[in-house]
């Protein structure tokens, strides 16, 4: 069973008076423990599609469904705690406090959910990126690819059932973008989360399982691994 459906989905938006469509009809299925990569050239809509799969953004046509429902129906509180159960974002700055440790950072999201095994969890999370050892360093003290990894650990954190990553290797050399996408590809699997990552880098998707081909705003096709 899918935990992320799009069923003809478009989003509109309005740009100086004028309707700009990010999105036209797009349809998509993703499965717990599938790697999806979305390419296409800057304004294709790969940003928009990642909105809508984090229910930070709702269709202006069609469903977008996560694990049985459907966003648009969500008042403001469900929305918020869908995003906050079912949902990890990983970013291509990082986005870290650099007044917290690493294990505050990666305990943060079940810290705010008044979670009592947060630090238990993040030891865990740190544990499955390969950072043990390194909880009570501050993000200053971290290599970019340490602090991608803490990023990871904290969109895992809560185990969610869809993690969003938007260029994570983007501010990374070649080297540690590999590694970062070889763990993001092992902890989807090991975790059956479904990850979604928005990417210029033909090498980086040509490590997902499926790749979707955006162009203007429509799926122009959908690549699946070893076809």
């Amino acid at each position: 069973m899918p935990i992320l459906t799009l069923r003809d989905v478009s989003k509109d938006y309005e740009t100086d008076g004028q309707r700009v469509r990010a999105l036209a009809g797009v349809s998509l299925q993703v499965q717990p423990g599938e790697f999806v990569a979305l390419v296409g050239r800057s304004g294709c809509g790969k940003s928009t599609l990642l909105h809508l799969a984090g229910a930070m953004d709702f269709p202006t046509q069609g469903e977008v469904i996560i694990d049985g429902v459907a966003t648009a129906e969500l008042d403001d509180a469900k929305q918020t705690e869908l995003r906050r159960t079912k949902v990890g974002f990983v970013f291509q700055s990082f986005q870290l406090l650099h007044t917290l440790s690493v294990i505050e950072n990666a305990e943060l999201p079940l810290l705010l959910a008044g979670d009592v095994r947060a630090r238990i969890a993040a030891r865990e999370r740190l544990r499955a990126v390969e950072l043990e050892g390194l909880e009570e360093r501050f993000p200053h003290q971290l290599s970019g690819g340490q602090m991608q990894r803490v990023a990871i650990a904290r969109a895992l954190v809560h185990s969610p059932k869809i993690l969003l990553a938007d260029e994570p290797t983007g501010n990374l050399d070649t080297v540690t973008g590999g590694v970062i996408l070889e763990l993001l590809r092992r902890l989807t699997r090991e975790q059956q989360t479904a990850t979604i990552m928005a990417t210029h880098s033909t090498e980086a998707a040509a490590l997902a399982d499926t790749v979707v081909k955006l162009k203007d705003g429509r799926i122009e096709e959908i690549v699946r691994a070893g076809r």
